[in-house]
């Protein structure tokens, strides 16, 4: 009798704990993207829904950039410690412009941002605020910047530049641009308010619901707040960020290797975690694999770390994929056409190191690091 009191107390003492859930204190820099519809209120209200809590502040004055935020209230905010998180997000345009304008205009600011954020707190956490292309693309600057002149060449060139910046500079992503991705292609939820650039009241959901995910490693289907749109419209976002973000989460975290997580990644190896690559390794046949279910296709790269060249094989249809290697100063230095099965991707002449490759279709990318001895 005894050990069923105990065992009792055992489970009782488990059931409170959970239902007291976790407590996160955030801190929010960005600007009118993070304000429009309150979006720091929708996570609390999304994480209370579960029993979760973040204590929140915010610093999101109209068309901020991260060099401003710099200089302006938000530093005060960071060194005031103690955040378990703090997310940050650029204006809106600036990652997708030119890449030099974005190496001089954002990347420094990033970085000094994300590392102002672990020298005051050592055990918190940077996260990037993911935006999304506009409705109809950016017109305007297209005329110096053709690519801006869709919402996929956007869309596309904001996720390469702000997964560059998490993995270049340690910190996680939040995929909100993801996930309007994904819900453009296959819902009409209407994820624009009347500007075709600021978030409507949906939209601002989808991005509460893929924070909480991320803040809390927790599914969103979890989730039964609701801040006033369709029943069915909720289900549907929250069905979404637990394909684009839940599913895979480590590969939006920061990548460093943690062992309470399962290894969801969509970048997945045959010997060893992606993230945490050995330069030692005398397997000359490493291989990094990319999916992309929605083309039916898998991408192999190898080896990895490599000599003078890595050989890109494509078991599906090529059509439409390029295969693009950066710096960590985030400069293009190769880039090629994945036309056939096997491509090979030239490294002679780069000095050895950690380099950027991107796999890119029309509608989605794939960001791993490759080495060169």
């Amino acid at each position: 009798m005894k050990k069923i009191c105990v065992l009792s107390l055992f489970l009782i003492l488990v059931q409170l704990t959970i239902a007291q859930g976790e407590n996160k204190r955030v801190l929010f820099i960005g600007n009118s993207y993070t304000d429009v519809n309150n979006l720091p209120q929708l996570i609390q209200l999304a994480a209370e829904s579960t029993g979760d809590c973040i204590d929140y502040r915010s610093n999101t004055p109209g068309g901020c950039t991260f060099q401003e935020h710099c200089s302006n209230q938000s530093m005060e905010l960071i060194r005031q410690g103690g955040w378990d998180i703090v997310v940050l997000q650029e204006q809106s345009q600036l990652p997708s412009f030119p890449l030099s304008q974005v190496q001089n205009d954002c990347f420094p600011y990033a970085q000094q941002l994300v590392d102002s954020v672990y020298a005051i707190n050592p055990d918190g956490e940077a996260m990037f605020y993911m935006t999304w292309g506009r409705e109809n693309g950016d017109p305007i600057n297209a005329d110096v910047f053709p690519p801006l002149a869709t919402y996929e060449g956007m869309d596309s060139l904001l996720y390469e530049r702000y997964m560059y910046m998490a993995r270049t500079f340690d910190a996680s992503v939040c995929p909100v641009g993801r996930v309007w991705r994904y819900l453009r292609a296959n819902t009409d939820i209407r994820l624009y308010s009347g500007d075709g650039s600021h978030p409507s009241l949906q939209g601002s959901y989808a991005a509460a619901c893929a924070f909480y995910s991320l803040i809390f490693r927790r599914s969103p289907l979890s989730i039964t707040y609701n801040p006033g749109i369709e029943e069915r419209e909720a289900q549907t976002i929250r069905n979404a960020v637990q394909t684009v973000v839940f599913d895979t989460l480590s590969f939006w975290l920061r990548q460093t290797p943690d062992t309470t997580l399962p290894d969801t990644t969509v970048i997945d190896t045959t010997t060893q975690d992606s993230t945490s690559i050995d330069t030692t390794t005398t397997d000359s046949t490493l291989c990094i694999n990319f999916e992309f279910p929605e083309r039916n296709v898998h991408i192999s790269v190898y080896p990895n770390p490599a000599n003078n060249e890595a050989t890109i094989v494509v078991d599906g249809s090529a059509t439409g994929f390029d295969a693009v290697l950066y710096d960590l100063r985030g400069r293009r230095l190769r880039s090629c056409k994945l036309n056939q099965r096997t491509t090979v991707l030239p490294l002679d002449g780069l000095a050895p190191g950690i380099y950027i490759l991107s796999i890119l279709s029309r509608h989605d990318t794939r960001t791993i690091r490759l080495i060169k001895q």
